[in-house]
């Protein structure tokens, strides 16, 4: 990525104290990285899109869902650096609903073709045949995996931690599909205890981790998922509403909106040693909240205050 373009990163962390809580909790705000491409996702794009130009590419091809950040994200960059971008999103029925969907429109409105297939064609995505028949119909394009995942995805993510982070115990990221983690986990020290928060139920991100995560000091906490990917409850809400009232940092209800519910359950609940200095990593999702929200309206249910 072009830094004039893309970069305009500073110390992010803000201190954050928790009444009657005997830890110290530090929040880094990778979600203030770029308005549009937040968190995460700058991470994993960075060294992807200066690959995609050396290797002269003209097109970035992606996977995703209804409500994917990286698809948002992968839209943006490719137009900001000169990319056609396709989107290949699960769901066939989104198709007739995408001028809907705020995720979608966006990456339309920045150019992104979208591709809509079924839920069991999508499962096949990662296969050669699947591949090829995807060259056939675009020609050639630069491949990005579902959620931005891959080598150097996670060199990218490996440089969330810099050297003031060193000094925490613990330090917490959501989990989608492995990458974030991984380049944590590769860049903090062996003191520090890496807990990942999947967002989604699945058994095999042990195994996605291990591809990538050159340390062992980490585990996953695996029971804050709220019922799988995009799975939303009232009590997510409130306690999302509740903190930005407290705090004043929005959290999104897929990724990190989870991750830190966790980790104030878990500190009600005495697993953190007294005096442990917790790092928690934003790392962004907020496009996501307006699709949400028209999700909860259509259900009648209580909606994310933004």
């Amino acid at each position: 990525m072009q830094k004039k373009k893309l970069l305009n990163f500073q110390n992010l962390n803000q201190n954050l104290s928790i009444e009657n809580s005997s830890v110290n909790i530090t929040i880094k705000r990778e979600d203030l990285i770029h308005a549009f491409i937040s968190g995460n996702k700058y991470r994993k794009l960075k060294y992807n899109i200066e690959e995609a130009k050396r290797l002269e590419a003209t097109s970035l091809l992606t996977f995703g869902g209804a409500f994917s950040n990286h698809i948002a994200a992968v839209a943006y960059a490719g137009k900001a650096n000169g990319f056609k971008t396709i989107g290949v999103i699960r769901g066939k029925e989104l198709g007739a609903k995408q001028e809907l969907n705020p995720t979608l429109l966006f990456a339309k409105t920045r150019g992104m073709h979208l591709e809509f297939i079924s839920r069991e064609s999508y499962r096949k995505k990662t296969s050669d045949d699947f591949i090829g028949k995807l060259k056939k119909r675009f020609d050639d394009f630069y491949l990005l995996p579902e959620g931005g995942t891959n080598d150097l995805a996670v060199k990218g993510c490996e440089e969330i931690l810099q050297t003031d982070d060193f000094n925490f115990d613990y330090i917490c990221c959501a989990v989608g599909t492995g990458g974030t983690i991984s380049g944590i986990i590769n860049a903090a020290q062996s003191h520090q205890s890496i807990l990942g928060f999947p967002a989604l139920k699945g058994e095999s991100l042990q195994q996605d981790i291990r591809k990538f995560a050159n340390q062992d000091h980490w585990d996953l906490i695996t029971d804050y998922h709220f019922g799988g990917y995009g799975k939303i409850k009232p009590e997510l809400i409130a306690f999302i509403n509740r903190f930005k009232k407290d705090y004043g940092i929005p959290l999104d209800p897929i990724y990190t909106g989870k991750m830190v519910f966790g980790v104030f359950d878990l500190i009600e609940k005495g697993f953190f040693p007294k005096d442990s200095k917790i790092l928690v990593i934003h790392t962004g999702g907020l496009q996501g909240i307006a699709g949400v929200n028209a999700m909860l309206k259509r259900k009648n249910q209580p909606l994310i205050e933004v």
